[in-house]
Order: structure tokens, then C-alpha cells, then sequence
């Protein structure tokens, strides 16, 4: 003799009271999630349950609006580790300059690892950039180090075609400490004709001191350096 036995799921306590929840337009998952069902469970129960064309439409709007607010919280959660990570990055940024001594030394050799990059290599000590915490930077060391004077800087801009000269030759003398007289040439890029700018964009700025001896110092410092560590880390 064969006996069938049907074993009843744990959550059949439950199947009435969510077949309700169904046939009024209740989505699967949230009644997955409230109830702690399994899908599949969930499934075998629904089967002869068909929603009416408004409950349809009112799932699937409800299915949207949960995708939209889970972008919108994997935005907020992204946003909230990128600022973690900046802040761990500023961190350790503070940490290594409290252990670097402010001496002249160092002040030329980041000084000349900047103007490695960004400083002319012609027949002049020049240094172009659109930041101002960079020129200020510049100056400070050139005052410093060097005992230039603010009147022997000289200041050109070059500006997209939208913007206003005057105005910005007041800006980056506002942000450099330096006198109007030391700004000397504009030039306008042609090219950025009809294109706007950018409200945070101020142009670029390059000062110029003329003595030669300071440039070759720093591009002899770089090479130098480069070398050095080149030479102890990956061999000579």
C-alpha cells in the first residue's frame, strides 16, 4: 500500500491572508520582504491569482518608483564613500606634512618638481597656471628664497574670448597681492569664439621674473632629484 503525504510549508499559516494582499495589488516583493516567504513559495500560491489591468499598472508603477529610490540611495550611499575617501586622503595628507620641515631646501625642490612640469624652459623664469593656490605658491617662493620683490614680477593672462580683461586683470591681482602695474599683456584665444565659459574659470595667469638664474637651478634641481631617486629605487 502506497500512502502520499503532503507536508505542509512552514508559512501556510500565512497563504490566505497573503493571497489577499495579492488579489488587492500587493507586489511579490513586498510581501517576500514583510513576510520572510520564499519567491518560489510565493509563486505556487499566486499561480491562479490574475490581477485586474489597474493593479498591473499599479505594480509596475510601484516597481519603477523602487528602482528610482534605489539609485537615488546608491547616489546618496556613493557620494557618502567618496567623501570618506577624501577625507581619509586629506588625512594622511596633513599627517605627512606635519613631518616635513618648511625649510628653504624644501620649499625649492617642490618648487622645482612644479616647475618640471609647468615652467617655461626658454630663456626665462616663467610659470603658467589657472589655479591661484599654485601662484601664490610660486611667489612665495620667490620672495623667500629668492628676495624678489613684487615689482619685478610681471604678469600676462591669456583668456578665453568671452571674457572681460580689466575685470580679470583686478581678479588675479586681488588673489596674487600684486599691483596692477605688474599686469602687462592679454591675449584672447579666437578660438573659444561663441563657445561660453565656465563662471569658475578666471583664465590663465603667467608670471615671469627675469632672472634666468633662478630656472636653471630648478630645472638643474629636478634633473638631479629625478635622477637620484630614479637611480636608487630602479637602479642606475
Amino acid at each position: 500500500m502506497r500512502y502520499n503525504y503532503r507536508v505542509k510549508s512552514k508559512w501556510f499559516e500565512y497563504k490566505d491572508e497573503v493571497r489577499e494582499l495579492r488579489r488587492k495589488g500587493v507586489s511579490m516583493t513586498v510581501i517576500e520582504r514583510q513576510y520572510g516567504i520564499p519567491r518560489s513559495t510565493l509563486s505556487g500560491w499566486f499561480k491562479d491569482i490574475h490581477l485586474n489591468e489597474t493593479d498591473r499598472t499599479k505594480l509596475m508603477k510601484n516597481s519603477q518608483d523602487g528602482w528610482l529610490l534605489a539609485r537615488k540611495n546608491a547616489v546618496t550611499a556613493h557620494r557618502a564613500m567618496k567623501q570618506k575617501r577624501l577625507d581619509d586622503a586629506n588625512k594622511h595628507a596633513s599627517a605627512a606634512l606635519d613631518k616635513l620641515p618648511l625649510t628653504a631646501e624644501i620649499l625649492d625642490l617642490a618648487f622645482a618638481m612644479l616647475y618640471l612640469g609647468e615652467g617655461a624652459k626658454n630663456n626665462t623664469t616663467s610659470i603658467a597656471n589657472s589655479n591661484p593656490m599654485v601662484l601664490r605658491f610660486v611667489l612665495s617662493v620667490l620672495y623667500t628664497n629668492y628676495s624678489v620683490q613684487p615689482h619685478q614680477i610681471r604678469c600676462d593672462l591669456h583668456l578665453r574670448a568671452d571674457q572681460h580683461g580689466d575685470t580679470l586683470k583686478q581678479y588675479w591681482a586681488n588673489e596674487l597681492k600684486l599691483p596692477l602695474s605688474c599686469f602687462k599683456y592679454i591675449a584672447y584665444d579666437k578660438r573659444s569664439k561663441g563657445k561660453p565659459t565656465f563662471d569658475h574659470y578666471k583664465g590663465v595667469c603667467v608670471i615671469s621674473c627675469h632672472q634666468i638664474a633662478i630656472q636653471r637651478k630648478l630645472i638643474s634641481l629636478y634633473n638631479q632629484f629625478c635622477t637620484k631617486v630614479s637611480n636608487e629605487i630602479l637602479g642606475a
